[in-house]
């Protein structure tokens, strides 16, 4: 199993993932599942995966080939005219490996199944952020939804309802979504660090490089204790019903 966040902001779009596959309490591996592409002042996307990591590994190696010959195998994730065409492109990728795959192994409905979050944009367009199913279909954010979670999403959720504004900086998105990643740690052991996360600003074209939180980070050591011992001030705090 697998956490992974796109979330959306007026300022940009912020990505965050952790590491964790396991197939088993006593087989626990590590493997990135935050991608990005980017050709500076042109255009810079990021793509989150979960699911079967056969199948999330075969699109990223298809997509990674397929810019090292654009003649060849046109179109391309550095090639494609807008975001909308990149999602067409990553659904269409995935579909075809599910297929793929289904056709010639196990034949379990969600055997071979995965989930991505593909996020970014194109010059002349703006930051677009999308959801895209194994079926090959896909959504996109909104001021209605906008965030997307993939993967072990119901731990997490909560605290990105209740406090996400559109309007914060990225540092309080940083700090929102560490909370979310904290909750899901401490509830399920599927989930876990070294989390990865990476900064769109909206019109800059470019992405920093991915900034990875390993479990001794300090900051994300204060932000976890921080936010058990505030919930439990503040659970102190509500009034005990009349029993």
């Amino acid at each position: 199993m697998t956490y992974c966040v796109g979330l959306c902001l007026d300022r940009g779009i912020v990505f965050m993932s952790d590491t964790r596959t396991n197939a088993g309490l006593d087989n626990i591996s590590t493997f990135r599942k935050l991608h990005s592409w980017q050709l500076p002042g042109e255009r810079a996307m990021v793509l989150l995966t979960a699911g079967n990591l056969a199948t999330t590994q075969a699109v990223i190696s298809l997509l990674e080939e397929r810019t090292k010959a654009h003649d060849e195998r046109d179109p391309t994730i550095l090639s494609v005219p807008s975001m909308f065409q990149a999602a067409r492109l990553v659904a269409g990728t995935l579909r075809d490996v599910i297929e793929t795959h289904a056709s010639t192994g196990q034949r379990a409905d969600s055997t071979f199944n995965a989930t991505m979050i593909l996020g970014g944009q194109i010059k002349g367009g703006p930051p677009r952020l999308f959801l895209i199913y194994p079926e090959g279909n896909f959504i996109e954010a909104s001021g209605e939804t906008p965030f997307f979670q993939i993967g072990e999403t119901k731990y997490g959720r909560p605290i990105l309802v209740r406090a996400y504004e559109s309007s914060m900086s990225f540092a309080d998105a940083m700090k929102l979504l560490l909370v979310s990643f904290d909750s899901t740690i401490k509830a399920n052991l599927s989930v876990g660090l070294p989390l990865d996360m990476c900064i769109y600003e909206a019109d800059s074209m470019r992405l920093p490089p991915v900034h990875r939180i390993e479990a001794d980070d300090p900051y994300f050591r204060t932000i976890s204790d921080g936010w058990g011992d505030a919930l439990k001030r503040a659970f102190e705090s509500l009034p005990n019903p009349e029993i």
